[in-house]
Formats: structure tokens, sequence, C-alpha cells
């Protein structure tokens, strides 16, 4: 059984990382980051089956791609917290030749990041690649990605959602941030997506939903469900139902937050809602 107070701890300073981050270039997408904290967490400490140290192949593990890749604050956050990388260098997020771009990157060679990821809509076709070289190379390890749902507007996603059912890529689960926001307004309002479960099935996935996903126990029984699913034909889809901003009183259930990052007198607000846990870097 999970640890579930550790958990819950680092979710808490996870939501301080992700803010301080930001705070500090005043630049950044705490929003989405903060909506998506519980589902990493989740991810990388229970989830993902993982190997000592890192390497681009991810042979013999599963592995993970960002396609939203806006919301770095919260992937770097839980990497460095995973080990992957020293926590203290989250204090160069997004500065000049750091590692830690607003974007991640590959040229710098930052361990767990496997793919640039600055623009959207093509985590779901190279996880679809990946998935198929872990069943060429008789690997039996699953790739996990997340998009989006705003994401999910652009069309190259539902060109890879057809490939992947097409060709029985049953060892990929991809999981949508479903918050209802994207930068410019509400999904109904910017282009309303219809609905999502019935469009992947129709595709030919298997679809669930996370109703909560913003508990940790919900995730993590929703996404070891979806491990359950693999290996019967079908690509897996989890609609996660998030809200972006989570944690954070006056970022919660609105767009405004997706691109903003927090005054001095908003940072305190924001950590004063989050007390330090494990240690601020």
């Amino acid at each position: 059984m999970p640890d579930m107070n550790y958990l819950n701890d680092l979710v808490v300073q996870v939501r301080r990382d992700i803010l301080r981050q930001v705070h500090k270039v005043n630049s950044g997408h705490p929003g989405g980051s903060l909506g998506c904290t519980e589902f990493f967490v989740a991810l990388f400490q229970e989830l993902m089956e993982r190997k000592d140290g890192f390497d681009m192949d991810g042979k013999g593990e599963d592995i993970f791609f960002l396609s939203n890749g806006h919301i770095s604050p919260v992937f770097y956050s839980v990497l460095a917290r995973s080990g992957y990388f020293s926590v203290e260098e989250l204090n160069t997020f997004r500065l000049i030749n750091s590692r830690l771009q607003g974007h991640p990157t590959t040229h710098e060679g930052l361990p767990g990041v496997r793919i640039a990821s600055g623009s959207l809509g093509q985590g779901i076709s190279v996880a679809t690649g990946a998935a198929l070289a872990k069943k060429l190379n008789k690997d039996s390890h699953l790739v996990y990605a997340l998009c989006g749902d705003g994401e999910l507007q652009e069309g190259q996603n539902w060109e890879a959602i057809m490939y992947a059912a097409g060709n029985k890529v049953d060892n990929l689960i991809v999981t949508v941030d479903y918050n209802g926001q994207q930068i410019d307004g509400s999904l109904d309002t910017v282009l309303p997506m219809g609905n999502l479960r019935a469009k992947f099935e129709a595709f030919g996935w298997d679809v669930l939903d996370i109703e909560e996903g913003n508990s940790l126990e919900a995730i993590i029984k929703g996404m070891k469900i979806a491990k359950s699913k693999t290996g019967n034909g079908k690509p897996i889809c989890v609609l996660m139902h998030t809200v972006m901003g989570n944690g954070v009183d006056f970022m919660m259930h609105t767009h405004d937050w997706h691109g903003k990052a927090p005054n001095d007198e908003q940072l305190e607000i924001a950590l004063g809602q989050n007390p330090v846990t494990l240690g601020d870097y």
C-alpha cells in the first residue's frame, strides 16, 4: 500500500514548488500545473515501474510523455522530487541557459524529459510510436502520455488516435487533463469538444473516467484500472476531471491563471494555503 500521508505531503510541496518557480521569474503556467499535481505525484511515486537512472531508450521500464508542455513547473518539481535531478535546480526555472526551460526541451539532456513539447498536439503521436517500439523490442512495460483537453482541438491528435486503435497499440495509456479551460477561456466558449468519451470510443479506444481528478486515491484507483485494461487489443484513454488552479482558492475554476504568475502578495496567500511539508528548495 502506498504511504498516503507522504504522497499528500508531497502534493502540497509540489504546489509550493510550482508557485515559487513561476513567481521568481514572473513567467509560467501555474493553473494547469496545479490542476495536475496529484496526477504527477501518483504517476511517478506509485503507478509507473521505473528503473534507477535515466536513459532515452527507456527499455525495461514504463515511460511517460508530457504533451501539454506548458505545465512544465509541475513536471520539473515531481521529476526533481523523484530523484531525476537535484531539487535545488528548480531555482533555475526559465533562466537563460537553464535546463529547465518554460517548455521542456531535450538538447540539454534533462533527465526525465524524452521529447520537446512546446508545440501542442504531438504527444499522442510520439507516445504511440514509443509504444510500438516497446512491442517490437518485446518489452512488456507501458507508455503513458498526458495531454490537455483544449489540446485535442489540434488535428494531429485524431490522426494518432485513429492510428493507435487501428494498430492495436494496447500498451498505451493516454490521460486527458479534462478541466474545461484553455488560455482564451472555457473549452465550450473557444471550441466545444462535444462528447470526448464517445469520440475516443468511436475511434476504437477503451475509455474510463476519473471523476475526482484531484484526489490521489481516485487517481491511483482509476489508473490501476486503466493498467488492468492494457493488453486487450485497444489503447486506453483516461478522462481525468480536474480543477485548474487546484489548491489555491483564487486560481481555481478559471482560465485567468493559465499563464500568469502571482505577484508577491498573491504568492504569500497561496503559500499560506499550502504550508511547507517536505522543505522548499
